[in-house]
C-alpha cells in the first residue's frame, strides 16, 4: 500500500525543490526518500526510477518556463517580445537554478514531441516573425537565440561574471540590444 500523501505530482514537486536547493545532479529517488523519511521502495509505486523522477522534473520545468513565456509575451512584438522571452529565462534560471538545469534534460523523442518544449519553440518563432526571417534563416536564429540566452545564464549562474565591473544587468542589456539589431539586419544566405 502507498503511503498515504504520496504522489508522482508531489515527488515531482519536491524532486524539483530538492534540485533548486542541492542541484539537478543530486536528485534520486533515494534523496527523496530521504526528504519524505521512508524507505526508497515505497516511492517506486509513483515513479519508476531516478530517470523518471528527473524527468518529470524537466516536464514540470518547461512547463512552468512556457506558461511564464506565454504570459510574458502577450501582446508584445519585436525588440520588446526579444527582451520578454529572453528575461523569462533568465529570471527563471535565477529562481530556479535546479530546474532550470532540469529542462536542459535530453528527453526521448516521443517525450520531447509531447512536453512544453514545442510550446517554447513555437513562441521563439512566434518572436522571430516580427523580424520577418523565412526558413532556413528562422531556424538558425532560433538555435542563436537558444545559444546566447542559455550561454549567458549559465555562465551568470556559474558565477562566470561575478568578479568584474560592469554589473550582469547592463551586460544582459547591451546582450539584448545587439541581439535585435542581429535579426533586424539578418545577412542573406550565400
Amino acid at each position: 500500500m502507498a503511503r498515504a500523501g504520496l504522489s508522482a505530482e508531489r515527488l515531482t514537486r519536491a524532486g524539483a525543490e530538492l534540485a533548486d536547493e542541492a542541484g539537478f545532479d543530486q536528485v534520486t529517488v533515494s534523496a527523496l526518500a530521504r526528504r519524505f523519511d521512508v524507505k526508497v521502495a515505497s516511492l517506486y509505486s509513483h515513479v519508476r526510477n531516478s530517470q523518471d523522477l528527473r524527468t518529470r522534473i524537466a516536464l514540470l520545468a518547461l512547463e512552468e518556463m512556457a506558461d511564464r513565456a506565454s504570459d510574458a509575451l502577450a501582446g508584445r512584438a519585436g525588440k520588446d517580445a526579444l527582451r520578454a522571452l529572453a528575461d523569462v529565462y533568465r529570471d527563471y534560471a535565477r529562481e530556479h537554478p535546479g530546474r532550470y538545469a532540469a529542462a536542459q534534460l535530453r528527453l526521448d523523442p516521443s517525450t520531447a514531441a509531447t512536453s512544453a518544449g514545442v510550446r517554447h519553440a513555437q513562441m521563439t518563432r512566434a518572436v522571430l516573425r516580427g523580424y520577418d526571417l523565412a526558413e532556413p534563416d528562422q531556424t538558425h536564429a532560433v538555435r542563436l537565440l537558444g545559444s546566447v540566452f542559455h550561454g549567458y545564464v549559465s555562465l551568470e549562474l556559474g558565477g562566470g561574471f561575478s568578479h568584474s565591473a560592469p554589473d550582469t544587468q547592463e551586460t544582459w542589456t547591451r546582450i539584448l540590444d545587439a541581439l535585435d539589431t542581429v535579426l533586424r539586419d539578418w545577412p542573406p544566405a550565400t
